[in-house]
């Protein structure tokens, strides 16, 4: 579950104080993929979106994307940023012992049976590391029910190539675009050791992250034969995982479709 501050948890000596919300380019980015009870994701959502996506962002987090799993209806999958892991330590601490956190981690905790699948990545290149609206949308907002993001997750035995990054400038990337799919980013694993104990996340993995948005299911079909699809250059992926995505009605990620506009 959760960090859920066990009575052995350290706490400040006095509150912390809160920073404005961070404007830097996400350096460090979080994968985290929930396994929930049955029947309870909608639950989970609400929940979210009403107390945990501004709470987390003035604690100095980005939030870019939360979404449903098209292909498991107890899977609640979403990114967080931050602008490097110095700063992901600070705001960790900071919300996980905030008013916001103890309020409501109960009533989230009760919905999940297994919160430790998080990879923890970073830009594939220099560079803003992925394309997101801002502000997030208000507590309003209709879901956008056509698009699709899908993040095609390869595995290797070894760090990420160069190789392999720039095939994908090249080759994979134009293919794409020229399908109408939008590439929101490119990410890889970071090496940095987790320095917060108490949300673990995946180690010693390789892997090579491809987030693409869909105006539609009919063009995420066109691609998909193709996103599983080997390449042929230097190591291999032992395994390509594929996350297919439908965006929450406030996830960042997944609102607009449009060429040229924001993600």
């Amino acid at each position: 579950m959760l960090d859920t501050l066990s009575p052995t948890t350290a706490r400040p000596s006095r509150p912390l104080a809160v920073p404005p919300v961070a404007t830097a380019v996400p350096g460090v980015i979080e994968l985290r993929q929930y396994t929930l009870h049955p029947g309870r994701r909608d639950e989970l959502i609400t929940l979210f979106e009403r107390e945990f996506i501004e709470t987390q962002e003035a604690a100095g987090m980005h939030l870019l994307g939360q979404f449903r799993d098209l292909d498991d209806p107890d899977r609640f999958v979403w990114l967080r940023g931050f602008a490097d892991m110095a700063t992901r330590r600070e705001a960790l601490a900071r919300f996980y012992q905030g008013q916001a956190w103890r309020a409501n981690r109960d009533a989230a905790n009760a919905t999940m049976i297994d919160s430790d699948n998080v990879l923890l990545l970073q830009p594939a290149h220099p560079g803003p590391a992925l394309r997101v609206s801002t502000p997030p949308p208000p507590m309003d907002a209709a879901a956008p029910e056509q698009a699709r993001v899908v993040i095609c997750l390869h595995h290797f035995d070894a760090p990420v190539s160069q190789e392999w990054r720039d095939h994908f400038e090249q080759i994979q990337r134009p293919w794409l675009e020229d399908m109408q799919a939008r590439v929101l980013g490119t990410l890889v694993s970071s090496a940095a050791p987790n320095d917060y104990a108490a949300l673990p996340v995946r180690e010693g993995e390789h892997v090579f992250a491809c987030l693409l948005q869909f105006a539609d299911e009919a063009t995420h079909e066109r691609c998909d034969r193709q996103l599983q699809a080997a390449w042929r250059i230097g190591a291999q992926p032992h395994r390509t995982e594929l996350l297919r995505l439908a965006p929450t009605a406030r996830s960042r990620m997944g609102r607009d479709s449009r060429p040229g506009g924001e993600a």
